[in-house]
Order: structure tokens, then sequence, then C-alpha cells
């Protein structure tokens, strides 16, 4: 359907001919002029001529004012209602972005890639699922800070994390836990929604920062922020060296007893990623842990038309300008 968005302004449309009855008529100026005798015998052709000339654009004008008028009034498309569903939940995703998550060993698709790799494949899949949530973006490595703010704008929070690369917060090989625990409190502290949650994933332990880990769920506990804790990263695996090959653990520098802490004092929970399969159930634990009831609300998309109107006005009003022109020089 169509509407108007401002239909008040519809109210100007006999301005003109108000100024025309109200305002006080132009003195026509009386001119010396040559008589010509043989001239009487077209004088009725003349008038009709002329009168027909000066009314054909006067209709143009009128219609171009209305055109003009209706522009004005900003008229607009209404869509069909489209249903929104609105969870009331707010949830910051914090991923690690350190050196050490260019580990390769996970695997995707039969090849080996490392764990940032593996992590936003599983992670923009969870992302766009969230139908209804608030979704937010940290990156932490050496620093943390806000890659995306909470948004409904799924896909533009699955474009800035895939963008994201290891170094991007710094070069050094370091890692910031408790400053990526104290910046989602920061933002979400003040939100009116019904749960908040941050998902933190990370591949090691507290290196950096100026917040210590516990410092920061205390925190977060004091705020009502509940922190879902993921270690990262495979337990074994096999390496070439001069006498063949030998295992080893890849997930040495994982500090498991610090992520249980954390999420034990912001009653969530901490969960172990080996593998893609794993981080897979994760996430779709997560959903289960954090039931929500979601509402239903309504919005119907729009888009303006005034721009055709007004250029039909313009165009019209050109037409007749230089028509007037024309029969001047005429």
């Amino acid at each position: 359907m169509i509407q108007l968005a401002l239909p008040w302004v519809l109210w100007v449309l006999p301005l003109p001919l108000l100024f025309r009855y109200l305002l006080p008529a132009q003195a026509v100026l009386e001119q010396a002029a040559l008589k010509v005798a043989f001239l009487d015998d077209f004088s009725q052709f003349d008038s009709q001529q002329v009168s027909q000339q000066k009314k054909w654009p006067l209709i143009l004008a009128g219609i171009a004012w209305v055109l003009l008028v209706l522009a004005s009034a900003r008229p607009q498309w209404l869509g069909e209602p489209i249903e929104q569903v609105i969870s009331g939940r707010d949830l910051m995703m914090a991923v690690d972005v350190s050196g050490s998550m260019k580990q390769t060993d996970f695997v995707l698709d039969g090849n080996k890639v490392d764990r940032l790799t593996a992590t936003k494949h599983v992670a923009s899949q969870f992302i766009q699922q969230r139908s209804g949530d608030r979704i937010g973006l940290i990156l932490f490595g050496t620093t943390a800070y806000l890659q995306t703010p909470l948004t409904f704008d799924r896909k533009t929070v699955v474009n800035l994390l895939n963008e994201a690369f290891i170094g991007i917060t710094d070069d050094e090989p370091a890692t910031s836990i408790g400053d990526a625990i104290g910046l989602a409190v920061k933002h979400l502290k003040n939100t009116q929604a019904n749960s908040r949650v941050l998902i933190l994933l990370t591949d090691g332990t507290n290196t950096a920062g100026e917040v210590k880990p516990l410092q920061a769920a205390q925190l977060a506990a004091d705020h009502g922020l509940k922190v879902y804790t993921i270690g990262i990263g495979a337990d074994e695996m096999l390496v070439r060296s001069l006498f063949g090959h030998r295992r080893y653990n890849p997930s040495g520098d994982l500090d498991e007893k610090t992520l249980r802490a954390i999420a034990k004092k912001t009653e969530g929970r901490y969960f172990r990623a080996r593998n893609k399969e794993e981080l897979e159930t994760i996430y779709q634990l997560l959903d289960e842990l954090e039931p929500v009831e979601k509402d239903k609300q309504f919005y119907r998309p729009m888009s303006d038309l005034y721009h055709w109107p007004l250029a039909l006005a313009l165009l019209l009003t050109s037409f007749v300008s230089i028509s007037r022109m024309s029969f001047k020089w005429t």
C-alpha cells in the first residue's frame, strides 16, 4: 500500500488560488501604440489564439504544483508485514587471535587447517542461526578490542569475523583473557536483555592485559553476565623428526584450570574442543543451556516514492519555462 509520511503538507495545495483571488491585481500599463486599420479584422482571431497559448502553460504549472506538494508529503510504499523474532538475549563472542591460533591441528573438509580457520567456520554457522539475538564480537590477543557492537545484523558480524586474522591485535604472541572479559562486561552490563552471555574461545593462558582473568570473572558475576569458556586445540599430534614420528601435545599451554574457574564463578560452563566436531557440538549445546522465550514482532519494509512526482514536477516546470521564453521571442 501507499501512504504519505507528511499528509498535512497537502493543506498548502490551494495556496496559488488564494493568492490569485485575495491579492490585488497588477495594474495594466497603457502605452501609446500605432493603430493600423486593417488589423481590426484579425483582432478576434488573435485574441482567441493568445488566450489558448496562455491557458495550457497555466494548466501545466498547476499540475506541476500538485506534483511538487505531493512529493513534499513524502509518499511511501509499504510492503507486506514480515515477522521478526526477538529473543531478548545479548550474546557476545570473544575469539582468541593470538599467534598460537595458527597451529594446524584441525581438519576441515579433509584438509588440515589452523585453529582460527576452524573457529571461523563453526562460529559463522552458529551466528547465522542466532535469529532474534543481538550479537557482538570481541577479538583479543595482546590487547582486546570490540570488533562489532551488539547488533541484530548477523551478516555483518559473520563478515567481520571472517576478516579477522592471526596477529590483528598485535604482532606479539600474547593473550589477554582478562581484558576480553572486562571489555565484554563493559558493553553488556547496562543492557536490558533477559539473558547476557559471553562465549570466550581461547587456546592458551593469560599472558597479557591489565586485568586478571578471575578478577574479570568476578566483575562479570557481579553484573549478572554468564561466561561460557571454550578451550580449543588437539591433545595429541604426530610430527616428523630425524628419528621418525613422535607424539606431542599442541595444547600444552592451555590453562583449563582458569577457564573452568571463570565459568564456575559466573555460573557458566567450560567446554573442551579438540576437533571441529566437538566445537560444533558445543555450539549446539549452548542453545539448550540458554533457553529464552522469544517474542514475535512485525515490521513492514518501506521505500520512498517522492522522487517520482518531484522529477515530473521539475520536468513540467522546465517545459513551461522554455515555452514561455519561446512565446516571448515569437
